[in-house]
């Protein structure tokens, strides 16, 4: 089996798997793919672009504004997942097309100045933890800090505000924690009915993240395999 037939499978079995989830939550509207290539060359997002994949997921910057430059001319839109420093903000404004991954005031300045640099607005997500107070081994904005980010990415001129990210805790049933995010996520449609994004479930918990209103699903290994141990 070739690379872009092995892709090409595992790419049907992942959105045969998201319909299903889909269509057992009674759902109508679209749940689209962002699909996760950390670690993976930019040849196989060649491949995956040519299978119809739209959106791409990296966390890590330096590989990511590496590769968006080396696939630079295919239409892509690539959504930065991972934990963002404050001073690489105005960079990762540079070629991404939505930042997932939003959870504290002092990022929103960088964010829009990057934008603004580049000429295009930047789609935002908010992330918000799902963690227990105090656990601390996952990103995100507290669920009660969640308004006092959405209004300053509101306030920005280069943002664009689209919803909510989040990650399952580990340990922890997902369709649970999912359950606390449509919470957070019903409340912030009330104050910006447009900003009812809601990226969450991974290859491990999609179907339990569809079953809660996920938008869009972040997938990875599913789709492309075990990443390396080491890089």
């Amino acid at each position: 089996m070739t690379r872009r037939e092995e892709l090409e499978a595992n790419l049907t079995r992942v959105r045969a798997r998201i319909e299903a989830a889909r269509a057992a939550a009674g759902r109508q509207d679209q749940v689209d793919l962002v699909v996760v290539t950390k670690f993976f060359p930019a040849a196989d997002v060649r491949l995956l672009a040519e299978l119809g994949v739209r959106r791409v997921g990296e966390n890590r910057h330096q590989e990511a504004e590496a590769k968006a430059a080396e696939c630079a001319d295919l239409d892509l839109v690539w959504h930065y997942i991972g934990g963002l420093q404050s001073n690489k903000a105005a960079a990762v404004a540079g070629y991404a097309g939505v930042v997932e991954s939003l959870d504290r005031l002092k990022l929103v300045r960088g964010l829009d100045r990057g934008a603004a640099e580049r000429g295009t607005p930047l789609e935002v997500l908010v992330q918000v933890s799902l963690d227990p107070p105090g656990a601390g081994h996952r990103a995100g904005a507290e669920p009660d800090d969640v308004p006092a980010l959405a209004e300053a990415v509101e306030a920005s001129e280069h943002l664009r505000l689209r919803g909510l990210m989040a990650v399952a805790p580990l340990g922890e049933d997902p369709a649970a924690a999912f359950a606390r995010l449509a919470e957070v996520r019903a409340r912030l449609v009330q104050d910006h009915p447009h900003a009812d994004r809601l990226s969450a479930g991974m290859s491990g918990d999609l179907d339990e993240a569809v079953a809660a209103g996920a938008t869009h699903v972040r997938v990875g290994s599913a789709i492309l395999g075990s990443r390396p141990a080491v890089r």
